[in-house]
């Protein structure tokens, strides 16, 4: 300063005036210089476009310029160090900061991806149509959203044995059976429970329980009272009455378990039906006193032959029978024919005989069964053979 007043006063102001303008040509001259030498570059930040001029050397100090802080997740289309070149693009995008919720598990991602479905995809975040999640596929993505995905797992639904998986997102076992539109009756049981959440490893089991009444007709023994009976010879046996079972309605609480029946109650019992006794004569009468009996009889019969015999019956038609008897007579082609099996040590085969509640026939048969004092008669057909039944009867010797 002092220099430039000792001159000063030795400068006329013209030639101050003079100087001054130099100084500001040189100036505005070094200023177009410097304008005219900057790079002009495109410079894309976020997609808005837009033309910047600078003497920037490098990307980064572009970047600076416009105040872009590049970070390690945006993406840039060109190296940091790249040197600026008149003309270029420089695309420049900046991360968002989004947080993924899988079941509640956050994790923090930096993306420069446009849509949710392209960053999932981007990310390798696998989504199911079974599973849920917060944003539609193709909603933007924007800084520091959070992105909820509940994801779908399987569940084992064992239904009074039939088993079926079904897709869920969690919650309670009540909840599954809404979803699934499964029913419980009154008695039916769940395991877990309805306010149990429900779990991946862990099988909803239903038992089907019903309870129904079932009426059972069950039969009565009879009993069989024997009497004494001294017209009949010692040992023998005469059926009076032959008995008839009683018939009791009894009436059960049935529980069933997935249709098996695993427990039975009795509730009522009423007897439908009495049983009736069997009543069987006991021959009573000894050896000595049947002789004298056939003897008094032999002596009023005029002179025939008297016995009490036990008596069967049979037809031409029962099994394992030929139909033709032992002395000849076909009884197919004879169905009528009165015919008498007896034992030959008894009664002699061509015996003509008389029994009590038959009428008079002919010995013309034997049988393997047929010993001693038993006859077997002859019917036409098995149905007659069985209402006969088994009988002591009085039989007469004719000749």
């Amino acid at each position: 300063m002092r220099i430039f007043s000792k001159l000063l006063p030795k400068l006329t102001w013209k030639q101050i005036f003079s100087g001054v303008g130099i100084i500001a040509l040189i100036a505005f001259s070094g200023f177009v210089i410097f304008e005219t030498t900057k790079a002009e570059v495109t410079l894309t930040e976020n997609g808005e476009k837009q033309t910047v001029k600078t003497h920037a050397n490098t990307v980064k100090e572009l970047l600076a310029e416009a105040g872009i802080t590049y970070e390690e997740h945006d993406t840039l289309n060109h190296k940091v160090d790249t040197p600026v070149k008149n003309g270029m693009n420089i695309t420049y995008n900046a991360a968002n900061q989004v947080t993924v919720a899988v079941n509640g598990d956050e994790k923090r991602y930096f993306t420069t991806i446009d849509t949710v479905n392209e960053f999932l995809e981007d990310e390798g975040i696998e989504v199911t149509k079974h599973d849920e999640t917060s944003h539609e596929e193709d909603a933007p993505i924007k800084d520091g959203m959070t992105i909820a995905i509940d994801k779908a797992f399987q569940v084992t639904v064992n239904d009074a044995g039939q088993k079926e998986k079904v897709w869920v997102k969690g919650g309670t076992v009540g909840e599954l059976l809404k979803k699934e539109d499964i029913k419980l009756n009154d008695h039916d049981t769940i395991n877990p429970a309805k306010d149990k959440k429900v779990k991946k490893d862990t099988p909803v089991t239903i038992t089907r329980i019903k309870k129904v009444t079932d009426k059972v007709e069950e039969t009565i023994n009879y009993q069989v009272k024997k009497r004494k009976d001294n017209s009949l010879p010692k040992g023998k046996q005469n059926v009076i009455s032959e008995g008839r079972e009683g018939l009791v309605v009894k009436k059960y609480k049935v529980t069933k378990e997935n249709g098996e029946e695993v427990d039975r109650e009795l509730v009522d019992k009423s007897v439908k039906r009495k049983s009736e006794n069997r009543v069987v004569a006991i021959g009573t009468k000894t050896k000595e006193q049947n002789l004298m009996t056939l003897s008094d009889e032999n002596k009023s019969d005029q002179g025939g032959k008297v016995m009490y015999m036990n008596a069967t019956a049979y037809s031409a038609n029962c099994d394992g029978c030929s139909g033709i008897t032992a002395t000849g007579i076909n009884l197919h082609a004879n169905p009528n024919k009165k015919i008498v099996s007896v034992d030959t040590s008894v009664i002699p085969l061509g015996t003509k005989v008389w029994v009590e509640g038959y009428g008079t026939a002919v010995a013309g048969d034997t049988g393997s069964k047929i010993a001693g004092n038993r006859i077997d008669l002859h019917f036409p057909s098995q149905s007659a053979a069985l209402n006969f039944g088994r009988k002591t009867v009085k039989v007469k010797i004719l000749d």
